[in-house]
């Protein structure tokens, strides 16, 4: 209003110049670009009161930026950092995308400060922001205080507090919250609070250090889970608490290596050691001394060692009155003060025995002996007695110094003696046990040691008595092929008597049942022989192989003991090609008829058997008039002009001559070694190619007179079959044009007369 006012009172030159002034300054004036400001839940804008999680990939674009310039002009972004600062993100200029390039670590930084720019190329603003970074449960419970060792009393009392576990999660929210849990496997002893992490001994429970001294407690913290990469994830850690048990002084002494068995013998003198009971203090972490002392049942006729148990004899074996002693023995517990406490008792029986001064002795029926033999035949029936032994056993102790046990000792199981327990005196029974396994071809003889050993007696006195067998031969054996089948190679054409193969068979029988025979036998035999005794195959004396005919044989070979027993085996025989067949053309002399451009094959056979002998290639080693406009396919003997001769015309320029026929010599070779070979003469009749294949057919049929004979016979009863349905056909038509015409059709053309 007031620029207004003062324009009324200037003059109207005036008024125009400062129009003029005033759209000048307007023109040159310029705005600076700003930011949209779209909120803190927006991904497009100036980055204010942005987050993130922490577990946003590298690589993945978080935000744009966005605004504009006042005038339209085309607006730049840029993103730096503090000096120093690790910078996270990169954006593009144009499009303003931002794109997180390192990853992050809430734990470690959870806010990001950035510069933000905008520019029209002109003016530039700049802006500070933070971005926050939000917390993904990536991290696992650590422990504050495990792995760790404690000392616990094993009188702790059930249901006491012996540690406290501490665990931290760095995370946030339910991801950073902590519960404790118990392997199973400790579960039954200890228990701990979920929350607080309290280890108790668990109600009911005592801890005892005779049973386990140490306890390895594995300890598991978990958190409460919470999002990481989009999915729903809990973590623990674990650790081991190591309990050490501490020994209280609670149980009884126990004595060891109970039941206590003593002997006093008819030698025995006052004073003897009869035996020595031995006990300890049941709590072993810290034990006390144990004092011995009798209770009962000693008679006054032993004594024990108060320090060492030791029970010694205080009479002569003759003046005691009992057989069995059975005396009861105190072990007490001493203080450190010399005070008896706690004791256990256990009884220890002292037997009266007589003294065992004879072994066993094996006998015969002359007395005494220490060895036995007998002869029989191999493979005898299970369960058979060796009624040729003899043998009587005899221990003339008394009581348990006469019992003894009866063991066999050789190979294997093929035995078996009875009885296997003895008191004072027996009879031996020898049993056999595993018939197959007495086998004469294993064990001509057999030797077993007969053993009887005291049981009961301290001295352990024993007999040894040798048992020999003898065994006899039996024809339990079939002869035996070195191989289920042989492979034999002979050449063809190898002269009657020669030798194909050697088979061999065992038969591990004595005498003649060992004695083995060969004859062959089969559908393939019919060309061979076998030397009955040294199983030599050899082809009969008028047999000529040859392996065009048939290079296959195969047939049985028998192996036959004395007795008839015997075996088999196959014998394959292949007869060997050789190169004694050259090939052969089916004419010595051939013709042909070439068209240019088209080849013309020629074909021998070779009645070899196999490769390479029956294999061909095929040369040209003679050509008249002209040697060199002829090529051959060595492989398959197809005859072809050489690839520049195109037309009569070159070849006629080549020979001079306006007749195109030539006469060719080919080879054709087998591969044999050594090789063979036969020739054959090609005469080929050249002609163009716009003859007809008409025309090569019929220039062929002049070496075939028999079919040029079935063509003229074909032609003429082709034209003796033409005149006669010709004459037929006219026979019939001139049939019709005379036949009479029907009475009614005259009846239409006669007149009635005028009345």
């Amino acid at each position: 209003m007031t620029l207004f006012f003062r324009m009324k009172h200037v003059r109207i030159p005036h008024l125009l110049l400062l129009f003029v002034f005033v759209h000048a300054c307007f023109a040159q004036a310029d705005f600076a670009p700003y930011f949209y400001d779209n909120g803190p839940y927006s991904y497009n804008g100036n980055l204010a009161l942005f987050s993130l999680s922490e577990d946003t990939a590298v690589g993945t674009q978080i935000y744009r930026l966005n605004g504009t310039d006042p005038e339209g002009q085309e607006v730049r972004y840029g993103l730096s950092f503090d000096p120093g600062s690790k910078e996270y993100f990169r954006v593009d200029p144009k499009s303003g995308n931002i794109t997180l390039v390192e990853k992050l670590d809430r734990e470690k930084q959870d806010s990001i400060d950035v510069l933000v720019s905008i520019t029209d190329g002109q003016s530039k603003v700049v802006e500070r922001v933070t971005i926050f970074v939000m917390d993904a449960n990536d991290e696992k419970p650590e422990f504050q205080n495990m792995p760790a060792i404690i000392d616990v009393l094993e009188t702790t009392e059930s249901g006491s507090s012996i540690y406290k576990v501490e665990a931290v999660d760095r995370d946030t929210g339910s991801g950073g919250s902590v519960t404790y849990y118990l392997q199973s496997a400790q579960s039954t002893l200890f228990a701990i609070d979920r929350h607080s992490g309290v280890l108790r001994v668990k109600s009911g429970e005592m801890l005892d250090y005779e049973k386990a001294k140490t306890h390895f407690v594995i300890v598991i913290a978990k958190d409460g889970g919470g999002s990481f990469n989009g999915k729903e994830q809990f973590m623990s850690s674990s650790a081991t608490l190591t309990i050490n048990v501490i020994d209280a002084q609670d149980t009884l002494p126990s004595f060891i290596g109970t039941p206590y068995f003593g002997y006093v013998y008819e030698i025995s003198v006052p004073g003897s050691e009869i035996f020595t009971v031995e006990a300890r203090d049941g709590d072993v972490g810290n034990p006390n001394p144990v004092r011995y002392s009798f209770d009962d049942g000693d008679d006054g006729v032993f004594s024990i060692n108060k320090t060492s148990g030791c029970i010694t004899l205080l009479t002569l074996p003759i003046y005691l009155k009992r057989e069995i002693f059975n005396i009861k023995v105190r072990a007490s517990e001493v203080s450190p003060e010399g005070r008896l406490m706690d004791y256990e008792v256990t009884t220890v029986v002292i037997r009266v025995v007589d003294l065992n001064n004879n072994p066993p002795t094996f006998y015969g029926e002359d007395g005494p002996q220490s060895t036995f033999e007998l002869t029989m035949y191999e493979h005898p029936p299970e369960g058979e007695i060796l009624r040729g032994l003899k043998i009587t056993v005899n221990d003339s102790d008394q009581g348990a110094n006469a019992k003894f046990n009866l063991r066999l000792i050789g190979p294997g199981r093929m035995l078996r003696v009875v009885p296997q327990t003895v008191l004072n005196e027996a009879q031996v029974t020898i049993l056999v046990e595993d018939s197959a396994a007495m086998d004469y071809e294993k064990y001509h003889f057999l030797t077993y040691k007969l053993l009887a050993v005291e049981i009961d007696t301290p001295e352990k006195f024993s007999a040894t008595a040798d048992i020999v067998i003898h065994l006899l031969d039996t024809n339990d054996n079939a002869p035996k092929f070195s191989s289920d089948y042989y492979i034999a190679r002979i050449p063809e054409n190898s002269p009657g008597g020669s030798n194909v193969v050697t088979v061999t068979a065992f038969d591990p029988d004595s005498g003649p049942w060992g004695e083995v025979k060969y004859s062959i036998y089969g559908s393939g035999a019919e060309l061979f022989l076998i030397k009955p005794d040294s199983g030599i195959i050899y082809t009969q004396p008028w047999a000529s192989l040859d392996a065009e005919v048939r290079s296959k044989y195969n047939f049985y070979v028998k192996a036959e003991d004395t007795e008839g027993k015997y075996n088999l085996a196959e014998v394959f025989v292949t007869v060997l090609d050789l190169n004694d067949h050259s090939p052969a053309f089916y004419d010595n002399f051939l013709e042909k008829t070439m068209v240019i451009g088209a080849p013309v094959k020629i074909e021998a056979v070779d009645d070899d058997a196999e490769v390479p002998n029956n294999v061909i290639e095929y040369a040209i080693m003679k050509a008249e008039p002209e040697n060199n406009i002829f090529d051959i396919n060595a492989d398959t003997g197809e005859i072809m002009l050489k690839s520049y001769i195109k037309s009569m015309a070159i070849i006629q320029n080549i020979t001079k001559k306006r007749d195109c026929t030539w006469s060719l010599v080919v080879q054709a070779r087998d591969r044999g070694h050594p090789s063979l070979t036969t020739t054959a003469v090609v005469k080929i009749d050249i002609t163009e190619a716009i003859k007809s294949r008409f025309f090569s057919y019929f220039m062929g049929l002049r070496k075939r007179p028999g079919t040029v004979f079935g063509i003229c016979l074909t032609i003429v009863s082709f034209a003796i079959s033409l005149t006669v349905f010709i004459s037929t056909v006219m026979y019939c038509s001139s049939l019709k044009k005379t036949r009479v015409q029907p009475q009614g059709k005259i009846r239409k053309i006669i007149r009635r007369p005028v009345p």
